[in-house]
């Protein structure tokens, strides 16, 4: 952070936020300090009070309340709603001012349907909520619906596969490839971050390797990067990592494993090897890794995680949406048959899977490597509440109550690390010259309000939201201001020969 203790007492600026405990995101100790807003940047940091003659159009007191960078959200499913929902209150409301799209191999751009969605796109939106058939247009599409928040996004791969193959259930032909590698060049020439992969999604995991390996060649050209939802986070999860860094290492593009974790009731302890893989292959190349502070995960509902080692809620079913909230061992107990007979009938659904121990979401969250994404599905009627209360969850479960690390650190899991990771330039930090992506709250009382019975409720503890600037979220009546000064971010890093 720099630091003043003085300032011109002729300064002037939109916004000045006095006597907050500022911590700036880059992991450094909290210091008390002034802040100046003007234009939407960061123009003065200064010790506590040195600002006080400042003229400001708004003035804040925030005494006892932490400032911190808005949370930046890099694992989202948002896609579509940042154009549909523009208001984005789920994320704005828990201190998120950027979020990253595109995740798990979906993304809502470059997408041409030929039917319904395909599996788990539809996670995304129904048929008519895909409009962008180049990337290019989705960026455009982003810019004009004005979303409340910043909006940052990867290339789906099994996205590029339904533009690309008449059928997903094989391994692409060598045309295909070409044709993918295309509409990805084009996306990153418009700013795409990167690639992303559902290599354990039945309209993926029939891709091998050396599809993956092509596909991600353009990457390095454009300094982009490499996301995965691993082809296994079961017993084979090593197996999956290896071929994650495999990828990595042949583009010559950095590494993020999505929502690392240990699943299945087998898995359990395994996160201290997991982890161990992690470290050794960041000797050689870089990677890391995002994580939700849950130990249940949400996706649609699959047969092949179907089991009674854990529970499973059905969060929606389009043949029985009667059904929806129940567990799938009351529904099967109740049609009088087996969990998988049962969750066969329901499809295509939804469900949260409660399959991951205390002890490996701590020390997977708790690990340098990791930062905080939400993975929260915008369009299930019954979402998983880390859709609303990820990031509350943090600060005030894991960081106030558990102790697993400081505050200082988990801002700084939400905020710096995330943006230098996702490369979003002049994000992430308290600094001047910075965005001014801002967050007020109440240390002592942050916390997450949503349950599992109950998962749509704004967070405790957010005081306010200033997203480039404007302040765009009130805590104390829990609304939007209505202002929506969200843009979309284009990737920074600058584009090298390849």
């Amino acid at each position: 952070m720099t630091s003043h203790t003085a300032a011109s007492p002729s300064g002037a600026c939109d916004t000045l936020i006095r006597n907050a405990l500022v911590i700036d995101g880059s992991g450094a100790e909290p210091r008390a300090a002034d802040v100046a807003v003007q234009a939407g940047r960061i123009v003065a940091i200064a010790d506590a009070g040195a600002l006080a003659h400042w003229q400001a159009a708004s003035v804040v007191d925030a005494t006892g309340r932490v400032l911190s960078p808005g949370f930046i959200d890099v694992h989202t499913h948002d896609d579509t709603n940042v154009i549909r929902t523009p208001e984005m209150f789920p994320k704005l409301s828990q201190g998120v001012t950027t979020v990253v799209v595109g995740n798990c191999g979906i993304s809502a751009a470059p997408v041409s349907l030929k039917g319904d969605p395909p599996d788990p796109m539809n996670l995304l939106g129904k048929a008519g909520d895909f409009h962008y058939p180049s990337f290019a247009s989705y960026v455009a599409a982003v810019d004009a619906a004005q979303p409340a928040i910043n909006v940052a996004a990867l290339v789906g791969h099994t996205a590029l596969r339904n533009n690309h193959m008449d059928r997903l259930d094989r391994a692409a032909t060598d045309a295909e490839i070409a044709g993918m590698r295309s509409q990805l060049r084009e996306a990153l020439e418009h700013g795409a971050l990167g690639l992303s992969t559902g290599l354990a999604y039945g309209n993926a995991i029939n891709a091998p390797t050396e599809e993956v390996l092509a596909l991600a060649e353009p990457l390095a050209e454009f300094g982009g990067l490499y996301a995965t939802h691993l082809r296994s986070e079961f017993a084979d999860i090593l197996d999956a990592m290896d071929e994650a860094f495999r990828i990595g290492k042949h583009a010559r593009v950095p590494v993020v494993i999505s929502h690392l974790k240990c699943a299945g009731v087998e898995n359990w302890g395994r996160s201290a090897e997991v982890l161990q893989a992690l470290e050794l292959a960041g000797r050689h190349q870089h990677v890391g890794c995002d994580c939700y502070p849950y130990t249940a995960s949400s996706s649609t509902l699959d047969l092949k995680q179907v089991t009674a080692d854990y529970d499973i809620q059905l969060t929606w079913s389009e043949p029985h949406p009667e059904q929806g909230g129940k567990m799938l061992k009351q529904i099967a107990a109740e049609w009088g048959v087996d969990l998988h007979a049962a969750a066969a009938r329901l499809m295509p659904a939804g469900a949260v899977y409660h399959c991951m121990s205390d002890d490996d979401v701590n020390r997977i969250l708790s690990h340098p490597a990791s930062v905080v994404g939400s993975d929260g599905l915008p369009n299930d009627p019954l979402p998983h509440p880390r859709l609303w209360g990820a990031f509350p969850r943090v600060l005030g479960y894991y960081s106030r109550e558990q102790k697993l690390f400081s505050l200082a650190t988990a801002v700084h899991k939400m905020t710096g690390l995330s943006a230098q990771r996702f490369g979003l330039h002049e994000r992430g930090l308290v600094r001047e010259g910075y965005h001014a992506d801002l967050v007020l709250f109440d240390a002592q009382t942050v916390r997450d309000a949503a349950s599992f019975t109950d998962p749509m409720q704004p967070a405790h503890g957010i005081e306010s939201v200033w997203v480039n600037g404007q302040l765009a979220y009130r805590g104390e009546d829990k609304k939007a201001t209505g202002a929506r000064a969200g843009r979309f971010l284009a990737r920074t890093v600058q584009k090298t020969s390849a």
